[in-house]
């Protein structure tokens, strides 16, 4: 692959990305933690919170199996999580990340597809959205159900939007952008050609560097600049 080929698929992900939760993700954790008997205050809850804040970006069942350790606790914390974050979406907590919605449609009317990914459930990603309305602004939307289970540091997602868009032949003509550490990993992982770390969210420069970033951005706001500037 020379510079000129074109990233015609991009992989974006949503908090921390082009979502704003207001810290919600901890906020939800807290309620879910509290329903399994893990009472904010205490010392198990921080090192549990610790975890999350170290796991942005995971399946968020995944990271309830690590902590809960049992497959029917992790479900519970997990069903109590998802309730509780759309709870609040359904509050509108959530926004659009400044210039979000510009970069998509920038992207796609370079002819780019575009494909938004999470590490939450289904429901919940369809709570954001619609909160957002945001259900007819891109290609096709991916949670880790959707990748056969494996959310984040896997490469999974990237993998199921390159083979179900089919627009590119090549996974290096794929661009994936995130917040986190494990964004970028499922990035390097798929072998995507540009690997873009984001400073809106979770994770600072150096450990989105340390994880693999080909670049890291002020936002996603900059992505399409930076895609078109590498095929110039």
């Amino acid at each position: 692959m020379t510079t000129h080929t074109p990233y015609r698929l991009v992989v974006l992900d949503m908090a921390g990305t082009t979502v704003a939760d207001g810290g919600l993700v901890e906020e939800a954790f807290s309620a879910a933690a509290a329903r399994l008997g893990v009472e904010p205050g205490t010392a198990e809850h921080a090192a549990h919170l610790d975890h999350v804040r170290a796991t942005m970006g995971e399946s968020k069942i995944s990271v309830f199996r690590h902590l809960f350790g049992d497959a029917e606790r992790a479900r519970l914390a997990n069903t109590a999580f998802e309730e509780a974050y759309a709870a609040r979406v359904g509050e509108g907590r959530v926004t659009a990340l400044p210039g979000a919605r510009a970069a998509v449609e920038e992207l796609r009317a370079a002819g780019r597809t575009v494909v938004l990914t999470t590490g939450f459930a289904r429901v919940t990603q369809d709570a954001i959205l619609d909160a957002l309305g945001w259900r007819e602004l891109v290609d096709l939307t991916l949670c880790p159900a959707d990748a056969g289970g494996r959310g984040r540091p896997h490469p999974d997602m990237v993998l199921a939007a390159f083979l179900r868009t089919g627009v590119v032949d090549d996974v290096r003509q794929v661009a994936v952008a995130g917040d986190t550490s494990y964004d970028m990993l499922s990035g390097v992982r798929a072998g995507a050609g540009v690997v873009a770390g984001v400073l809106t969210g979770a994770h600072d420069r150096e450990q989105l560097a340390e994880h693999g970033a080909t670049h890291v951005l002020g936002s996603v706001a900059e992505l399409p600049g930076l895609l078109a500037g590498a095929e110039a």
